[in-house]
């Protein structure tokens, strides 16, 4: 008989697998902001869409003869408000000028005009904005104070101003300089809260005890970590510059009229509206798919960047 006062364990069998919880995945790649936002990107079919409508119309100002080989220029009074014809898919204008070939060929202006008051605007307002929240104090102060200035003049306002003026000199150079001189402050206002927010980290308290300058810290670790707010800004800015120069064509005090441009065709064109709105409504439709493209690049590119808005997607 078994003795009562032995006390028996029984245990049932366990299996067990070994897991790997703290293995470190040598073959990935390591994550950050950017590697996030292409990988977002990439599965918004918006983005694509608006990718391909922005290059359309790069390739069609690099290249125009790729899309037309009927000279813009060459106006016959005969075909005065005809409608399209071979050869000839969007009609004529009041002049009896092709609008297709037109619209083809402005777009080089109107996006030269766009990209070069963009690059302006940018360089200028990360300048500012990079020397303004780095290095502080009176600097600083001072900066702000000229920014606020400039923000609070219409840079719209200060371009008629400044063609007006310079009547004698309206060239792309020109136009874009009367843009872009004056819409710098709201991109040194962007850049200069990021570089705020940079430089409290790690890296560049880290490069300072390491013996490297104020300038070039700036230059090797601030500024290239502060560049994507900059991207943003100055993808819409792009859009707000198409716009500005279409507006000052309209109202005359853009480019001359031997320029062709978007904003020249549809003030042309509102003379005629009641007879032949097509005229007008073509060139608008091309600046309209212009601007929608790469307001739609920078808003995708904004939130790409943001981890909040793909958190709460």
């Amino acid at each position: 008989m078994p003795d009562p006062t032995t006390q028996h364990h029984y245990v049932a069998p366990v299996e067990t697998e070994s897991i790997a919880v703290d293995v470190v995945r040598v073959a990935e790649k390591p994550s950050n902001l950017w590697r996030d936002a292409w990988v977002d990107l990439r599965r918004r079919p918006l983005f694509w869409a608006s990718v391909v409508l922005a290059v359309f119309f790069l390739v069609m100002a690099l290249w125009p003869t790729l899309f037309t080989s009927v000279d813009p220029r060459a106006c016959e009074l005969q075909y005065s408000n005809d409608g399209p014809a071979a050869g000839h898919p969007l009609g004529y204008t009041f002049q009896g000028c092709d609008i297709y070939a037109r619209i083809i060929w402005g777009a080089q202006t109107s996006l030269s005009v766009g990209l070069l008051a963009t690059l302006i605007s940018s360089v200028l307002g990360l300048i500012m904005g990079a020397l303004a929240g780095f290095y502080g104090g009176w600097l600083d102060s001072f900066l702000s104070r000229v920014g606020d200035i400039f923000f609070a003049i219409p840079y719209i306002l200060a371009a008629v101003v400044v063609m007006t003026v310079f009547s004698q000199y309206r060239s792309v150079p020109v136009l874009a300089l009367a843009i872009g001189g004056f819409a710098w402050a709201s991109t040194a206002r962007v850049v200069r809260a990021e570089v705020l927010r940079v430089r409290q980290a790690d890296f560049v308290v880290a490069s300072r005890a390491l013996g490297r300058s104020k300038f070039g810290t700036l230059i090797g670790h601030v500024i290239p970590n502060a560049l994507a707010p900059l991207l943003v800004v100055t993808t819409l800015s792009l859009a707000a510059s198409i716009v500005a120069e279409a507006t000052l064509s309209f109202l005359g005090v853009g480019l001359g009229s031997s320029v062709m441009s978007w904003g020249l065709d549809i003030g042309a064109a509102q003379a005629s509206l009641r007879v032949a709105p097509m005229a007008l409504i073509y060139p608008s439709i091309a600046l309209t798919l212009a601007v929608l493209a790469f307001v739609t690049l920078g808003e995708l590119i904004r939130d790409a960047l943001d981890p909040k808005a793909r958190a709460r997607r």
